[in-house]
């Protein structure tokens, strides 16, 4: 069917899921399916009566957890008015009749979540993230095929028969049988939906941002990039057209490589798909399945239109801050009828969309328009930023098993049970997490007396949260609250700029190889070489926990820090603070520290002799800062907590406020792991410097924060309350509390309630 592209318009809103509508599946002409976190399917029919509306004529309940991929079964002896197939987070597949809307099998296999789902005749075949492809045979497991080393992500079958996965380990692959006949390469992170696009290959959809179009024999035909976050699913129609839905609270159409046109969405938009008239349909973090149209005569009425814009616009000032705060916490004009009481006195109140300042005039005792409240580039300091949006918090959660730290982002204002279920759905890690993961939170913001909102309704029981270990209401028992204290776990430095880091060993080698005095320091080509590999195993994060490095190459490496000049050395220590966020790195490296012959001690104090360069001291504070990260190393920074120490200790105050950063965070991972250890000696000493640099007034706003959760860490949990309490720490809480940066005055509130408790 050919389409002459037109600017698509809403057409229809289905409501009725009670949460995130995850799925949509086009059921011939029978109806849509979608599946949502409110662990239903729900299956709607056009109305007749209207033919733009649509009615819910089914709601499916078996599942347990939420509901991802469907699958429609077309009408036949068995399913008389077609079956549906479902999988879910419960890591089951079932299915079912829609003429009677039972369950009529319950297909147990799968040991995570179940993320794909497509019919093969008719066998079922299931994709997990348990990296398995499994197939059903008449209500029985027939196959099992390791489809990949990384979560299977979708799961697609071709017009020829063939099917296609796409997964985590950031490919997809093309199987005839059990054979994978085709690997699709490109994509620099998990590939997350597929689609078929008639007559040309394979669509994929990736957490990079992009959609790539693919021959079956994996030639690269074009890439649509767009998108500023995720892209969850993609979908093509017979037009030519192309539709993708993205974290980024778009849908956007696509035709000939080129976005023609934007949707946006009061939410993420997990799915998207075409129908066979052209039509849309999305499905949205907001619980909204809607149908958008290119057809005028079906384009909803201006009511329902002008309600969606409401929506919009509520949905983007809930996400807007000013100056750092929600725009929907902001007073409205009626906070303009109350005088000020001095003047020049400011106030920020919503109009529309914005945020906007006014000043006191006590002569004419009206507030004058100062202008429009941006936030300003300190702002961002304030508040960690994710995905563009600022949260209170934005922490990495290490699940071990050697896969990259993730980003967990959360708002005080938060329920962490909530936050905690989102954000496992997000990361398709298993709800088995979920109390690991809220332990998490509550411990490192403080609070350790959670109480439950008695509104907050657990999506999978429908109960209360509750906090395990937590006093009953009836105890009466009130103990202190604390906002930023005590830190749990290490911070780490983890973004490189890989590319850079090799271009600078390359050039630094040139400069010796042109130098004949220096030649016989220069690298071979086989040398070069093997610095390449290293950078490639570092940047393949999806294989953390299976990739190694060879001795041969981590050699090299260790002979540029030994051998290189002082004035060259700043890439390759950066090379080596990432090397120690991998596994098999830090085990690698930890090979060149257990004797007198110690690279490290030797690199610590080369770049710290007099006078020292900035570049050298910067890349090596992050690198050891990186080695708390692992436990390997954690005897042998306790066992030179002095030297190190000694060795950076002057340049807290550094002009460079990265340095300054840098040092900061290195006493804070210090304090964590001493109090750990339980060494009072060398909390004394961590505490002298968290002292200082929380004393120091050209000292910046991040790195005081942190100096100051230290203190507090080790005041509260360490053994050096008593010694703080003799260096004056009450007057340092107290001038923190004054601070303008909230976090400041957070965390000094924290160390002056420590201070007070017997």
């Amino acid at each position: 069917m050919e389409i002459d592209f037109a600017e698509y318009q809403l057409s229809s809103q289905l409501r009725g899921h009670e949460d995130d509508a995850r799925g949509v599946c086009i059921c011939d002409n029978a109806g849509i399916a979608t599946s949502s976190r409110d662990r239903t399917i729900r299956f709607w029919t056009l109305d007749e009566s209207n033919k733009r509306d649509y009615t819910l004529s089914r709601i499916l309940l078996g599942h347990t957890s939420f509901v991802g991929p469907l699958a429609w079964v077309p009408p036949n002896e068995e399913f008389p008015e077609g079956g549906i197939i479902s999988g879910g987070m419960d890591t089951l597949v079932l299915v079912w009749n829609l003429a009677t809307g039972e369950k009529v099998q319950t297909l147990k296999g799968h040991k995570l979540q179940v993320t794909g789902i497509a019919l093969d005749g008719s066998d079922i075949v299931s994709t997990s993230v348990d990296c398995t492809l499994r197939r059903w045979r008449k209500g029985q497991q027939v196959e099992i095929l390791e489809a990949h080393k990384a979560a299977i992500q979708a799961i697609i079958k071709l017009p020829s028969g063939e099917l296609v996965t796409g997964s985590s380990d950031m490919t997809s692959k093309l199987w005839k049988g059990k054979s994978c006949i085709q690997t699709f390469l490109g994509h620099t992170d998990t590939v997350r939906g597929l689609a078929v696009m008639p007559g040309l290959g394979i669509l994929s959809a990736s957490h990079d941002g992009s959609i790539k179009l693919w021959t079956l024999s994996g030639e690269l035909l074009m890439e649509m990039v767009g998108h500023t976050s995720i892209v969850y699913s993609v979908d093509a129609h017979a037009s030519g057209l192309i539709v993708s839905g993205s974290e980024d609270c778009f849908a956007k159409i696509w035709k000939d490589g080129v976005c023609v046109q934007s949707i946006e969405h009061p939410g993420c938009v997990w799915d998207a798909k075409f129908l066979e008239n052209g039509d849309i349909v999305t499905a949205c973090s907001d619980g909204i399945v809607r149908i958008w149209t290119a057809h005028r005569d079906k384009a909803a009425d201006a009511v329902e239109l002008d309600s969606y814009a409401s929506q919009l616009s509520q949905y983007k000032c809930s996400r807007k801050r000013v100056g750092g705060l929600k725009l929907e916490d902001l007073p409205g004009l009626e906070a303009l009828q109350t005088a000020g009481t001095s003047d020049g006195q400011t106030k920020v109140v919503r109009e529309g969309d914005n945020g906007v300042a006014y000043s006191w005039n006590m002569s004419e005792q009206k507030w004058d328009k100062i202008g429009e409240v941006v936030d300003g580039p300190d702002d961002n300091m304030k508040h960690p930023v994710l995905d563009g949006i600022q949260y209170d918090y934005v922490f990495d959660v290490d699940i071990g098993d050697g896969q990259p730290i993730r980003k967990l982002p959360y708002n005080r204002s938060d329920n962490p049970y909530d936050v905690a279920d989102k954000w496992l759905l997000k990361e398709n890690l298993p709800l088995s997490y979920r109390e690991q993961i809220v332990e998490f939170i509550l411990q490192n913001t403080g609070q350790r007396n959670f109480t439950p909102d008695p509104s907050f309704r657990d999506p999978y029981t429908g109960s209360s949260a509750y906090v395990p270990g937590a006093p009953s209401k009836s105890s009466g028992v009130s103990k202190p609250t604390y906002k930023h204290i005590p830190k749990k776990g290490m911070l780490v430095f983890d973004v490189a700029q890989f590319d850079g880091i090799l271009k600078k060993v390359s050039e630094f080698n040139n400069a010796l190889l042109s130098d004949p005095e220096k030649q016989h320091l220069s690298l071979t080509e086989g040398d070069m070489s093997k610095l390449g590999t290293i950078v490639k195993i570092l940047k393949d994060t999806s294989h953390y926990h299976s990739s190694r490095f060879s001795d041969l190459d981590i050699a090299v490496m260790v002979k540029l820090l030994k051998t290189w000049p002082l004035t060259m050395i700043f890439p390759v220590v950066d090379l080596m603070r990432m090397i120690v966020l991998h596994p098999d790195g830090a085990i690698e490296l930890f090979q060149h520290v257990k004797d007198e012959n110690d690279t490290i001690m030797e690199l610590i104090k080369k770049v710290t002799s007099s006078p020292p360069l900035p570049a050298n001291l910067l890349t090596s504070l992050r690198a050891v800062t990186n080695l708390f990260k692992s436990s390997y190393f954690h005897e042998w920074l306790q066992l030179h907590r002095m030297e190190i120490l000694d060795a950076f200790s002057s340049f807290y105050s550094s002009s460079n406020k990265n340095v300054q950063l840098s040092y900061a965070t290195l006493i804070l991972n210090y304090a964590v792991l001493l109090i750990e250890k339980k060494d009072e000696e060398g909390q004394s000493q961590v505490l002298s410097a968290a002292l200082e640099i929380a004393e120091e007034v050209s000292v910046e706003t991040d790195s005081t924060f942190r100096a100051l959760v230290a203190i507090g860490s080790l005041m509260l949990e360490g053994l050096v309350r008593r010694i703080a309490l003799d260096f004056d720490v009450e007057n340092i809480a107290k001038a923190a509390k004054s601070s303008n940066d909230v976090k400041i005055a957070e965390v000094g509130a924290d160390i002056e309630l420590v201070a007070k408790q017997s």
